[in-house]
């Protein structure tokens, strides 16, 4: 968000200085991975369905600036279990929407994903909408895109206290600096500098596992969607984001920890990492052949019902609270909050827009 936002406020004419606590791109921070999904299924929240081809448009305007585009097409298969109202409504919102949707049962799901296991209740959404953007890729080329354009970019430089009145800052070393507007994406340690949001925003600390597929599989894998399986109270259930674009199997569990400190247990356990696999081991046909590549700890800041926080604070803005389905939405939500410090739109539509209740 901090890189997005820098991205759309330079683009409109502003000058920007980035702050930020480790290198830029930092590894710790919540968007720094190999890659992240984007998705119109949503359920019953269709607000955040409707932005999805919002976030499309500005993810072409930020790979024009950029000169390339690190987006691949996969399509979304979402694993339904008997009556899941999480999925019908998925595909309510879909057909609504006028976007190409198909159900598929176990026959057809076993014909056309082998390498996944099904049982005679099951029943899968697929759309060939959604995709992987190549979240590394973007942060880096962001961060040079930047540079050369003006921005000034200050990493391993820690902010320590915040003045939302008067868009000031404190910063480790003990400079202090202030702007006309100062916007506030401090991800899972946001708390900390504004505690009035500790209530509203849980650090969720969650494990990924990178897998390397059989031989014989890996090639149906690189043609797979993107795999959405979770029981509907959201008790567990698994993700799967394919081999595409030169990127590692990754596949991890839904469920929200809601524990954890960012600026530590970053190495994940033998246990934690099981648990990760747990959803995976249960519907991944001879999941003993796997290999584990590699284990990668990342931090949600988690919110009510997952709704965005896109607020203003005096001559600041918060955007915290992404809950694990942000990134897709960076390059609209800058631009958007672009275009409200120019007028075009009242501070309290975009906040409701980010919410998902516009």
């Amino acid at each position: 968000m901090g890189l997005c936002g820098a991205w759309a406020l330079r683009r409109a004419g502003h000058e920007v200085t980035l702050y930020e606590q480790g290198p830029i791109p930092n590894p710790l921070a919540s968007s720094c991975d190999q890659h992240r999904v984007i998705r119109y299924t949503y359920g019953a929240m269709t607000g955040y369905a409707r932005m999805v081809a919002q976030a499309y448009d500005a993810w072409d305007r930020l790979w024009t600036d950029l000169g390339r585009r690190h987006y691949q097409d996969t399509g979304t298969l979402v694993i339904a279990r008997a009556d899941d109202a999480w999925v019908r409504a998925s595909y309510d919102c879909l057909t609504a929407m006028a976007l190409p949707v198909e159900t598929w049962q176990p026959a057809q799901l076993a014909h056309r994903l082998p390498f996944l296991g099904f049982v005679s209740d099951d029943w899968a959404l697929y759309t060939p909408s959604g995709g992987v953007l190549f979240a590394e890729r973007i942060l880096r080329d962001l961060a040079d895109h930047l540079k050369a354009h003006g921005a000034e970019l200050q990493p391993s430089t820690a902010v320590r206290e915040i003045d939302p009145a008067r868009a000031a800052v404190r910063l480790a070393d003990g400079r202090q600096d202030s702007a006309d507007q100062l916007i506030v994406t401090a991800g899972p340690w946001i708390a900390r500098l504004l505690p009035f949001l500790a209530g509203r925003i849980t650090p969720s600390r969650q494990v990924a596992v990178y897998l390397e597929a059989p031989a014989d599989q890996l090639a149906a894998w690189r043609k797979a969607p993107t795999v959405l399986d979770q029981f509907e109270d959201a008790s567990g259930g698994f993700y799967a984001i394919p081999p595409v674009g030169g990127t590692s199997l990754k596949v991890g569990d839904h469920a929200f920890s809601l524990r954890g400190d960012p600026d530590r247990e970053r190495a994940p356990t033998a246990e934690q990492t099981e648990a990760a696999l747990a959803g995976a081991r249960g519907r991944i046909v001879g999941f003993e052949r796997y290999r584990v590549l590699e284990t990668k700890t990342c931090f949600y800041s988690v919110s009510e019902g997952e709704r965005f926080i896109v607020e203003p604070v005096e001559q600041a803005w918060v955007l915290a609270g992404f809950s694990g389905h942000g990134f897709k939405f960076g390059a609209v939500i800058g631009e958007m909050l672009a275009t409200t410090l120019a007028g075009e739109r009242t501070p309290a539509a975009l906040t409701a827009w980010a919410a998902g209740r516009a």
